[in-house]
């Protein structure tokens, strides 16, 4: 989702690496595709920029509803799409750009009854359309080995045995359905934090996250839909604000930029297909001091940007790009 909203929509909303895309881009023209609309953020940058036209997609109805008190004002410039950045080859083709920013919208963690924090209580769901699976049926019907699997794989939380054993045991006695139960049922597993460090729920509860919207796929998918969407020339760009998703990033587009080389140094050299894009940098963008200052949450973010060619796009595996998978969520 977008970078760091609020859930008051007159709350100054601040996108993050806003201007390093900018920079990186310009000058800005065109049809762009926002595939995380969010607060609207990067949408009204690239807009005021010099975009033409943004389509702009989400999957959270909330996104939309937020944006009427200002969307009216780009006319149709600002295309509103409901859905998800993976279908945006069906949405748009011969795009000048496309920009993804994969952190989760202030908007769903302020908001209790999405069930996104583990700081305040309310429903367990975490679900970005308000459909399908949710977080608390995970928790209450997978298996010890499906749950710890999820927040090993996705969360990367080494305690994640332990944890599923946990959850287990006190859903035995009591369906787990608030984020408080559960994040005070993960916190009983591990050490007490030190002043400084991350609540002990964190990883968990981006496990959990990611597991109910299928982030991981999402990403995978919407790399190669940007790939078919994109004109000759267009730009992608892909805000991260975790190693896994930044390291899936940057395999795709080492890999479809030529730059891969092979997997196993002894096996015959690989047919070299040609490059799909050019790295703009083989180094991520990252925040200066100023924007940490102004907007804490940009520390951990990281901007990769690359030129789409002409060459065919083509479609990759996911174990190409070291994607994390369960074989199943419930």
């Amino acid at each position: 989702m977008a970078a760091a909203a609020s859930s008051d929509p007159s709350a100054p909303h601040i996108p993050v690496l806003l201007s390093a895309i900018l920079k990186a881009v310009g000058p800005v023209a065109g049809t762009w595709l926002d595939g995380t609309f969010g607060a609207g953020g990067y949408t009204r940058g690239l807009l005021d920029a010099g975009a033409q036209t943004v389509i702009a997609v989400d999957r959270d109805p909330l996104a939309f509803e937020m944006a009427a008190d200002w969307s009216a004002d780009y006319g149709a410039r600002l295309v509103q799409q409901p859905g998800v950045f993976s279908q945006m080859d069906s949405y748009a083709s011969a795009l000048d750009g496309v920009v993804l920013d994969l952190g989760v919208s202030s908007m769903q963690l302020d908001l209790a009854e999405r069930g996104f924090s583990f700081m305040r209580d309310g429903p367990l769901d975490m679900r970005m359309s308000q459909e399908g699976i949710s977080a608390a049926d995970i928790v209450n019907e997978a298996s010890e080995e499906v749950i710890a699997n999820i927040l090993f794989q996705f969360g990367e939380e080494r305690a994640s045995r332990r944890i599923a054993k946990a959850i287990l045991r006190e859903r035995a006695s009591e369906k787990i359905t608030t984020t408080l139960r559960l994040a005070g049922i993960i916190e009983s597993c591990l050490p007490r934090v030190k002043p400084g460090q991350s609540h002990p729920a964190t990883r968990s509860f981006q496990a959990l996250r990611i597991a109910v919207n299928d982030e991981y796929g999402e990403l995978f998918q919407g790399l190669m839909a940007a790939e078919r969407a994109l004109k000759p020339s267009g730009y992608l760009a892909v805000v991260t604000f975790h190693s896994v998703e930044d390291r899936m990033v940057k395999r795709f587009l080492t890999q479809r930029a030529g730059a891969g080389g092979n997997a196993n140094r002894y096996a015959p050299q690989a047919k070299q297909e040609p490059a799909a894009f050019a790295l703009k940098s083989r180094k991520a963008i990252v925040a200066d001091a100023e924007e940490i200052a102004a907007n804490p949450r940009a520390r951990s973010a990281k901007l990769r940007v690359a030129i789409r060619t002409d060459a065919p796009a083509k479609d990759i595996e996911a174990k190409a790009i070291g994607m994390p998978m369960v074989k199943e969520v419930i």
